[in-house]
């Protein structure tokens, strides 16, 4: 049943029960992507300070409430939190919210969470080292596998979207290997190629193509902003990540809209 048909006050209550479980998921994520980068096991023991390597208590860990009531400070030491840490919170449990608003509590709305949980988590760990972690893809393809049999829509559905991962995977490192050879340096990483060819799965092929433009687009604002030009290294999976997201949203009207102007 579509968020939408329920009564107002329940959506108000279940839209504020996103945000709260959204940005406790949001604050696992952002301290999996911390140890991650740092080739630490990222489920492996408590949350520390990583200052004064304080275990943190329960009162430290309240989504969004602890970092605004310990003024973005240690509780212990009185070190500074930077304030990534309540924003990863808040954005990932405002789009919790927009899942559910959007796709309603179905198990679509699951499925794309989930995707949209580990689009967060790569790009975190990209943003910080240039590396996109093979673990995050595995565990979209596997959700997206375990999905597949409750959001059944045929045969030929499921092989274009298979297809379609095929396609953009393989044609990108195509492309990129051609690249490579022409300018002899890397011109896209292999993490990037893996993230396409996911982002192919979830999407389709004209939604896919649509990402793929609006993510070169994100990625050459977000270089010019960072001013990480001239051949310097450059994290794409952020603007690929933000790119899925937008169309994972919005991208089959988009799609549609965009075949409509040929017919």
């Amino acid at each position: 049943m579509p968020v939408f048909d329920l009564p107002p006050g329940l959506i108000v209550r279940c839209v504020i029960l996103c945000v709260f479980l959204g940005a406790a998921a949001g604050s696992f994520l952002h301290c999996a992507a911390y140890r991650i980068a740092r080739r630490e096991p990222f489920a492996k023991g408590r949350s520390r300070c990583p200052e004064c390597g304080h275990t943190l208590g329960v009162i430290d860990l309240i989504p969004l409430v602890s970092w605004l009531m310990l003024r973005g400070r240690c509780r212990r030491c009185g070190a500074k939190i930077p304030a990534r840490y309540f924003l990863a919170e808040l954005f990932f449990g405002a789009l919790t919210a927009a899942a559910l608003l959007r796709f309603g509590p179905t198990v679509l709305c699951l499925r794309n969470w989930l995707f949209l949980g580990c689009l967060f988590l790569l790009s975190m760990v990209d943003a910080e080292i240039c590396e996109i972690p093979d673990g995050a893809l595995l565990a979209a393809v596997l959700i997206w596998l375990a999905a597949l049999p409750l959001l059944w829509g045929g045969a030929a559905d499921a092989l274009l979207h298979v297809a379609a991962g095929v396609a953009y995977g393989g044609g990108i490192l195509l492309v990129s290997l051609i690249t490579d050879r022409l300018l002899k340096k890397e011109s896209l990483g292999g993490g990037d190629v893996k993230l396409l060819a996911v982002i192919g799965l979830y999407l389709g092929f004209m939604p896919a193509l649509f990402a793929l433009i609006f993510a070169c687009i994100l990625g050459l604002l977000q270089a010019f902003a960072t001013k990480k030009t001239g051949g310097k290294q450059f994290p794409f999976g952020p603007a690929l990540s933000a790119a899925a997201a937008l169309m994972l949203f919005f991208g089959q009207p988009l799609a549609d809209w965009y075949l409509g102007l040929f017919l």
